[in-house]
């Protein structure tokens, strides 16, 4: 056989292959229902009414402004969880949050519940991964779950030293599959960043564990107390199930905030610093919460409707933050739609992107959003890896999801919803700090780029649908 016949067939064999990884889409009830299936059935035994209260009950929607309900709804869909209340600190410094996760790691008596997309090897990371060991010898049930793809330049023994103190360690991506199963998950990433300290307390937003976020981004997270936990810890044990994870324990047991009867004080972190009053609540009292897991299997893209309703139903003015700019196109004709209606639409990304795929990417999607008249301003200093969207002085969101395809398709997310106006302020107050920091892109410096460096950075976009 000639040497152009083997080219055809490795052309072909490579096609095929990346088809089977990017190509087919694979949302749809029944796949989404059968990974599902054991935390359904967990969920829906008849004990487990209170706990089914607590994760789906609508009466809070009610509290929502009437704008918005019909958004609530609509993230609810899919057995997901509804609008909850909890307390929230805002965190927009990675050495606060290293802090107050330590504390609270430290301070952990029944469980501890981790899921991060990157979890590091330097100095910060190390330190939490001490932690980790430490809890689990002293007793405390420590689960893992590793992004094993993601975090594939770490070799194994540094998770194994966690296993062998008794840290529960599970991989996302499940090598043990067979090879069909495997090709078609092995795109998939587990970009979700939780953590649940004995069912009390939760954390998750934009931050890895690593000493980038800790010490050197500028990022946006959130600590969260209050009944809003329950959706986090929720979130983590369905995908701890879907990988083959087990509890030995009941599954109310992890759900403290259904027994408030046999509430306790928290203990004292040291003399004089209790747990409250490490946290800094964003704003007084509860906050109506909607945590919001999005995943490629389900049956709708159900943050990229959110983006695209919040979008389409704003009424003065829309601002978010993101590191990526590779939109789909409904989210950008939705952009377009409400910028025709006279709202203030404004993208935040950073001056300079952290990778070499996303840079050409983000110059492009500059170009096209300012010719539509969205505005884009360009963050200097720190890298901003935040994801974050405030509208109307009422509604804003926290999350893990980019402004790409990536995010919107393919990758595992949670973002978290706020229906507060005091909270919307808060945040507000956020953006236009980074503002301060930030200059704005305009058309003429689109036009003044050099043409072939303009003509390059569009031979990425075919890149678009997966990166």
């Amino acid at each position: 056989m000639s040497v152009g016949w083997w080219i055809l067939i490795a052309a072909a064999a490579t096609g095929l292959l990346l088809w089977l990884v990017f190509g087919i889409n694979w949302r749809g009830e029944r796949i989404y229902a059968h990974e599902h299936e054991q935390m359904r059935r967990l969920i829906d035994m008849p004990e487990q009414q209170e706990l089914r209260e607590l994760l789906f009950a609508d009466e809070l929607i009610e509290k929502i402004d009437e704008r918005f309900r019909p958004l609530a709804q609509m993230l609810r869909q899919g057995y997901r969880p509804s609008v909850s209340e909890s307390e929230v600190e805002v965190i927009t410094s990675g050495a606060r949050k290293y802090d107050l996760l330590m504390q609270d790691l430290r301070n952990a008596k029944e469980s501890i519940h981790i899921e991060y997309f990157h979890f590091g090897m330097d100095k910060g990371s190390r330190a939490v991964r001490r932690m980790l060991i430490r809890k689990a010898r002293e007793g405390v049930k420590v689960r893992f779950i590793n992004e094993n793809i993601a975090n594939f330049p770490i070799p194994n023994r540094y998770f194994h030293r966690m296993e062998k103190a008794g840290v529960e360690v599970r991989d996302f991506t499940r090598t043990g599959l067979s090879v069909l199963r495997f090709l078609l998950s092995v795109s998939y990433r587990d970009h979700r960043k939780i953590v649940v300290i004995d069912g009390k307390i939760g954390y998750t937003g934009g931050m890895n564990i690593n000493d980038h976020y800790f010490l050197q981004w500028r990022d946006t997270h959130l600590r969260l107390t209050g009944n809003a936990v329950a959706s986090l810890q929720y979130t983590f044990l369905d995908r701890w199930f879907t990988i083959s994870g087990k509890l030995q324990e009941s599954l109310s047991s992890f759900f403290p905030m259904l027994n408030t009867s046999n509430h306790e004080p928290e203990e004292q972190l040291s003399a004089g610093s209790s747990v409250q009053d490490i946290a800094q609540p964003s704003v007084e009292g509860a906050v109506l919460t909607q945590i919001t897991p999005d995943e490629p299997t389900s049956p709708s893209p159900v943050l990229l409707k959110a983006y695209e309703w919040i979008i389409d139903h704003a009424e003065t003015y829309v601002w978010l933050q993101s590191p990526y700019l590779a939109p789909p196109d409904s989210l950008l004709q939705a952009m377009r739609r409400a910028v025709d209606r006279g709202v203030d639409v404004t993208v935040m990304l950073p001056e300079r992107c952290d990778t070499a795929v996303m840079r050409p990417l983000n110059r492009v999607y500059q170009e096209v959003c300012v010719e539509a008249g969205i505005k884009i301003l360009l963050r200097s200093g720190e890298f901003i890896h935040s994801k974050t969207i405030v509208a109307d002085d009422y509604l804003s969101c926290i999350g893990t999801t980019n402004l790409d395809n990536r995010s919107f398709g393919i990758d595992f997310e949670i973002d978290t919803f706020f229906y507060d106006r005091r909270l919307a302020l808060h945040n507000k107050s956020i953006f236009l700090r980074d503002a301060q920091q930030s200059a704005e892109f305009t058309t003429q410096q689109a036009h003044r780029r050099n043409r072939l460096s303009r003509f390059l950075d569009r031979l990425t976009l075919p890149l678009t649908p997966i990166v």
